[in-house]
């Protein structure tokens, strides 16, 4: 349907030119000679123009970028676009993942060390053996 479409505009562009061109030539015959030569040349100019213009709408969807070509605008763009997204969520997943598991482990090895300590866990929570540490660490300095 996009074909059709745009084959029907190119047709009615065709034509809105073709009758501004016959309209532009009536009127140069009143026109003097060298304005005629730069409406001519200007003209040409036109016309080649709109062949490059043409030329470039029907090559293929690849595009030169520096050293590397790439496809533009298809299907593998999109999937090139989504693939580093991806990436940024696995790679975020994964580092969560190994945060978890580490802190995991470092509650595993103070839990471990209270434990398997001489003195039983309610001492650690009772106010006089936080002064008993202080006091503690202050005759070691």
């Amino acid at each position: 349907m996009n074909t059709t479409l745009s084959t029907t505009s190119a047709a009615i562009e065709e034509r809105f030119a073709r009758r501004v061109a016959v309209r532009l030539s009536a009127g140069t015959q009143d026109l003097p000679h060298d304005i005629g030569e730069r409406l001519r040349a200007a003209r040409e100019q036109a016309l080649a123009r709109r062949k490059v213009v043409r030329l470039l709408q029907t090559t293929p969807a690849v595009v030169q970028n520096g050293g590397t070509a790439a496809l533009g605008a298809g299907w593998w763009t999109r999937i090139g676009s989504v693939i580093p997204l991806i990436a940024l969520v696995a790679g975020l997943l994964v580092i969560t993942t190994l945060q978890e598991d580490n802190r995991a482990n470092e509650l595993a090895e103070v839990d471990a060390a209270l434990l398997t300590d001489d003195l039983p866990p309610a001492a650690y929570t009772d106010p006089g053996f936080a002064q008993f540490l202080k006091a503690e660490g202050a005759s070691q300095r």
